[in-house]
């Protein structure tokens, strides 16, 4: 497994939030391309990077961000980007920045038919972002609670053939009140495709629990408020990660 640090983008800053509340964001970073180059030379294999204005905009926003923080970079760290997504012109676009990964979170949710196009077009390059509360997924910056199941939802996703599912628990992201394990492990157990963790880790006990589980299909746990605040110790955390096998993400 991989712990993964987040660079959530607001304004053109490196943001927080607490439950998806725009309102409530912390900023921790007024360089997010500086903060990419900190989280790798402490060791991250990979970023991830959301714009939270697009996600809200139904459009990119922080693209000017973005490409910094791709051109500080460079080749060397896989970066998978979510928010806004919601046309395959503008998923072109990112992949020739130099993304690796595109999230489709809300557009999957609302035009599967988008989603499909765009796993099609773009093979192996897909994610697809479940935002989820109580096993009911979100949309739109987790501001509306839909009545879809997160696993059916995922299920019929795979089928599409994304590459992975990144799977929050909104209730507890930002919140640093502890992964909902029991809910990663249920989505992971009904897929063939890896699950990255999301939402609410809070120390190195929760990438313990994740590293447990990881045979179940949660090849990686994503952090943000916890290591920009220091309640989890990212080289520790990557330490803790190594002990166990890699497994494909």
């Amino acid at each position: 497994m991989i712990v993964i640090p987040a660079i959530d983008l607001k304004d053109g800053h490196c943001v927080r939030l607490k439950q998806g509340e725009m309102e409530g964001a912390t900023i921790f970073s007024e360089d997010p391309a500086a903060m990419a180059r900190q989280w790798k030379a402490l060791g991250a294999e990979r970023l991830h990077l959301v714009d939270l204005n697009g996600a809200f905009a139904g459009k990119p926003v922080n693209e000017p961000a973005i490409r910094d923080i791709i051109k500080e970079l460079g080749d060397e760290l896989p970066i998978q980007l979510g928010g806004g997504i919601r046309s395959l012109e503008v998923i072109e676009r990112y992949l020739d920045d130099g993304v690796t990964y595109v999230i489709i979170g809300t557009a999957a949710v609302k035009n599967p038919g988008f989603l499909h196009e765009a796993c099609d077009a773009f093979p192996g390059h897909i994610m697809v972002g479940l935002d989820a509360r109580d096993g009911k997924v979100a949309v739109d910056g987790w501001s509306k609670l839909t009545g879809h199941d997160v696993i059916d939802l995922a299920q019929r996703f795979e089928g599409y053939g994304v590459e992975a599912v990144i799977y929050t628990d909104i209730g507890r992201d930002g919140m640093l009140q502890g992964l909902n394990v029991e809910a990663t492990v249920k989505l992971a157990r009904a897929l063939h495709i890896p699950v990255i963790a999301s939402g609410g880790i809070t120390n190195l006990a929760d990438i313990q629990a994740l590293c447990d589980v990881q045979d179940e299909g949660i090849t990686g746990a994503i952090t943000g408020r916890a290591v920009y605040e220091g309640h989890l110790d990212f080289k520790a955390a990557l330490a803790l990660a190594a002990q166990y096998p890699r497994l494909p993400v």
